[in-house]
């Protein structure tokens, strides 16, 4: 299945919310959030009807599934684990898409945006604990080092997204050290820790029909 490759300003239109998939330009001026704030297509400004508890529910999901980059089936194989783990289910389901290698590497400031650490994850610009990792969907645990592999320091992309990091503020369970590349997960995420607008249990509510 080939991932979704038309504008990503529209998901986000789509959503109502800002899904941060565009780096920078999400917090300028130029954010399709800021300048049309309204639903993509000739009837976005329409007053529709009342959306159903079913539509509320699957707008949610559709959110929290662009905003990771992940697919349906990987989407509800995250569910299955939540549910069957201690604990709030859809904490749990959260939790999980944190520690997420690329969302790691998104946080840590070494991306410009999840999709851009997905991508240098695949190519192999990342290490875990010393060792190159390319599977973004690794799931990172306590005390877990991440860097950027030695010979890819000088990429670009990545100096600029420290560069704008260095400006921003780093989530507390993370330890970072971007003049070097490289980060810790001091320990796991908690749902304290995740500051993006989402209704978690709208999410289990739909896949517990």
């Amino acid at each position: 299945m080939a991932r979704y490759s038309g504008p990503v300003c529209k998901l986000c239109r789509r959503e109502g919310s800002k899904l941060f998939l565009k780096g920078t330009r999400c917090l300028s001026d130029k954010c399709a959030i800021e300048r049309r704030n309204y639903p993509p297509g000739q009837h976005g400004r329409r007053r529709g009807r009342r959306p159903s508890d079913y539509q509320v529910q699957l707008r949610e999901k559709q959110k929290v599934k662009r905003m990771y980059g992940v697919f349906e089936r990987q989407f509800r194989k995250y569910f299955r684990e939540a549910a069957q783990r201690r604990g709030i289910t859809g904490e749990a389901l959260l939790i999980a898409l944190e520690r997420r290698l690329d969302n790691v590497v998104y946080r840590m400031g070494l991306a410009l945006s999840r999709a851009h650490a997905r991508q240098i994850v695949r190519h192999g610009h990342i290490q875990v604990d010393g060792c190159r990792v390319d599977i973004p969907s690794y799931q990172t645990s306590q005390g877990d080092v991440i860097a950027v592999a030695p010979n890819s320091k000088k990429n670009i992309e990545v100096r600029m997204a420290a560069e704008n990091a260095a400006a921003g503020q780093t989530p507390a369970w993370l330890q970072v050290d971007l003049d070097a590349l490289r980060g810790t997960v001091a320990q796991l995420p908690t749902r304290e820790d995740i500051d993006v607008e989402i209704q978690e249990q709208l999410i289990v509510e739909l896949y517990s029909k």
